[in-house]
């Protein structure tokens, strides 16, 4: 009861600093966000909602997305939804802390938010749009495939030990049935993202698991269940949209129901038997072959740089281009080469905070904002760090990339050598991917491979940032001892002890001004 009500509390503490239950359009959340669409953004109180304990961060974008971390949100969201439908139907909400003071290091969040709203504007292209919105029909799939990912590892750790021979069949088709049907639930998405029936989607796309389309012959070949996989899926889905669109513009009112589904099942049907599963599956196998060739020629130059660019994607928006290939690859091979590989520029993320709060040892403020958000970057969820304070200070951010960079390529090397590191689940990184991983030389030596690779990452993004984060100027702004309080005029005669020049027209409080223009205190 008591964890029940610390997660409605931070419900009811999240809602007035977003402008009320009025202001709320939408509810949703993933792994780690709380994710809000909002009728007018002005309402939020964002210094005060990030000034909450179990706040993280937020992340202004298509939605407003607030950092809870994972577990956290998936237990927050409903309460949220609850005291929104409470608000709006006139019940008394719970009650909950109204927020805090202002977040320390307050000029960075600035900076963070500005960077943002830019960064925002620079994604709003057609193209991004596009990769956000395939995104958002795979992001809702990540907790199965880490539920079924876990299990998977469970039962392998089992079958190689010899135990509980009963049970691991059992925990085999816990972890299979869902990868064996990702298909329908791609398509289902697919349609429900693109504006048409979400059941007419899945209908669709369940025609590729089908076990008779091994009957079916396409371009001199017969077809395998499953052939062309998620891009198969994903691509009878939106032509089922397509075409039922069309039906709707078209057909009756009155013999709608009857012919709009059989024609939008019927024609994309035909055309993903006998054109799209064939195809998808060619441009699924050369993904597989692709992402295994690039690791096994040039695993080390491939992870410098997967690791190094990894968090610059990101900012571009250009990284969900990736979650398709992830998925594929889970699907080929049960799991993804890429991620641990990629997660190790959140593992550069953390050297660089640790190298910024040494370095800055008289700035408090910034150094708080180190010790709240570290915890949560060595889980893997880096936005406080990255929007936080590598990213508004410039050459951390930087640095950081380097030791992802450092770290990408010690595991694309072992990829090299022979000894594959996959994920099998997308979605988790840091340490949160340890109950994931997987590879081809037993579970021991895939750990430690990964958990070697944090560790280079870590000391990269620590040296490098340490030793080439700041230039001198950037060392005597930002390295200041906080504000001392103003001398007692009153037992001090006029003008002892102090500089009148020195503090006219300032506010004691103000903190000196970095070279960026942005305060730091």
């Amino acid at each position: 009861m008591a964890n029940e009500n610390k997660y409605r509390d931070t419900a009811a503490a999240i809602l007035p600093l977003v402008g009320g239950a009025g202001n709320v359009a939408s509810v949703a959340n993933c792994m780690t966000r709380l994710r809000l669409g909002l009728h007018d953004r002005t309402l939020v109180q964002e210094e005060q909602l990030k000034a909450l304990p179990a706040v993280m961060g937020v992340v202004d974008d298509d939605t407003y997305q607030i950092v809870l971390g994972p577990g956290t949100v998936a237990r927050v969201t409903p309460e949220f939804e609850t005291l929104v439908e409470n608000e709006r139907a006139g019940a008394p909400a719970a009650a909950g802390a109204p927020g805090g003071e202002p977040v320390t290091a307050e000029d960075l969040a600035a900076q963070g938010a500005a960077l943002r709203a830019e960064r925002k504007a620079q994604n709003a292209t057609p193209f991004k749009l596009l990769l956000r919105r395939i995104a958002n029909i795979f992001v809702p799939l990540i907790p199965a495939l880490i539920g079924c990912g876990i299990i998977a590892g469970l039962n392998g750790l089992l079958v190689n030990l010899g135990w509980l021979p009963g049970i691991t069949p059992a925990l085999a088709a816990m972890a299979s049935g869902f990868m064996a049907l990702i298909a329908v639930f791609v398509g289902y998405n697919t349609a429900q993202e693109f504006g048409g029936t979400p059941i007419l989607g899945g209908a669709v796309a369940a025609i590729i698991v089908y076990a008779g389309v091994a009957n079916v012959e396409a371009f001199g070949q017969e077809l395998s269940p499953g052939q062309g996989g998620v891009l198969g899926a994903l691509g009878a889905a939106w032509l089922a949209v397509q075409i039922e669109k069309w039906c709707r513009r078209w057909v009756p009112v009155s013999i709608d129901v009857l012919v709009t589904p059989t024609i939008t099942v019927l024609v994309a049907g035909l055309a993903t038997l006998f054109g799209l599963m064939f195809l998808a599956g060619e441009v699924s196998t050369k993904i597989g072959e692709g992402a295994n060739w690039l690791l096994s020629n040039g695993g080390a130059g491939a992870g410098l740089i997967l690791g190094g660019l990894f968090l610059p994607l990101v900012m571009l928006g250009l990284h969900q281009a990736l979650i398709p290939i992830h998925t594929t690859l889970i699907e080929q091979q049960s799991y993804t080469v890429l991620l641990p590989i990629l997660a190790m520029a959140g593992a550069g993320q953390v050297g660089a905070a640790i190298a910024v709060y040494f370095r800055l040892h008289r700035n408090t403020s910034i150094r708080t904002t180190i010790k709240s958000a570290l915890w949560p970057g060595f889980l893997g969820v880096g936005e406080p760090l990255i929007y936080g304070v590598s990213l508004p200070l410039g050459r951390p951010f930087i640095t950081a990339c380097t030791g992802g960079a450092l770290g990408g390529a010690f595991v694309g090397l072992f990829n090299q050598l022979g000894t594959d590191v996959g994920s099998t689940a997308i979605g988790p990184s840091g340490w949160a991917l340890f109950p994931l991983l997987d590879g081809d030389h037993g579970l021991g030596q895939t750990v430690a491979v990964y958990a070697a690779g944090l560790a280079v990452g870590y000391l990269g993004g620590f040296v490098a940032t340490y030793y080439f984060g700041f230039t001198k100027t950037m060392l005597a702004e930002l390295n200041v001892a906080p504000a001392q309080p103003a001398p007692d005029t009153a037992a001090a005669p006029a003008g002892a002890g102090a500089n009148p020049s020195a503090t006219a027209g300032r506010d004691p409080s103000a903190a000196p001004t970095a070279p960026t223009g942005v305060p730091v205190s």
